[in-house]
């Protein structure tokens, strides 16, 4: 009886320990939390259980904090030119008015517009 309790309390310790190693959670901000100096640079324009639309204004000089997105389409209504950091480095990256992009997700990045003028984006998330 002994040897049983003992094969299911180790077998309950190896599916925890699994169950831990296989969480993907982040636990950065998602772009509606993240902000800049302890201000939100996006506002939440709509969501329902099909969608979530935010958009973002970027004065020159203001950036985004260290955030992830889930998979999302973006649109500039205004662009501007920005530094951005992830895991692949730091790039500029300079957004035309009315230029869009789609990504899969970004485990993280953060932002900074370096241009001269304010950029204001749609991000539209598909749940």
């Amino acid at each position: 009886m002994k040897y049983n309790s003992f094969k299911i309390i180790i077998q309950l310790l190896l599916i925890s320990i699994l169950l831990f190693a296989c969480k993907t959670e982040n636990n950065l901000p998602d772009p509606l939390q993240a902000g800049w100096n302890n201000k939100a640079v996006c506002e939440l324009l709509k969501e329902n259980e099909n969608i979530r639309v935010l958009k973002c204004t970027f004065e020159p000089g203001v950036g985004h904090e260290k955030h992830y997105h889930k998979r999302h389409f973006g649109y500039a209504i205004a662009g501007s030119k920005f530094r951005i950091t992830d895991a692949g480095g730091t790039r500029e990256v300079s957004f035309p008015t009315n230029g869009y992009f789609y990504s899969e997700g970004t485990e993280w990045h953060k932002a900074l517009n370096i241009g001269d003028s304010t950029a204001v984006f749609l991000i539209i998330e598909p749940k």
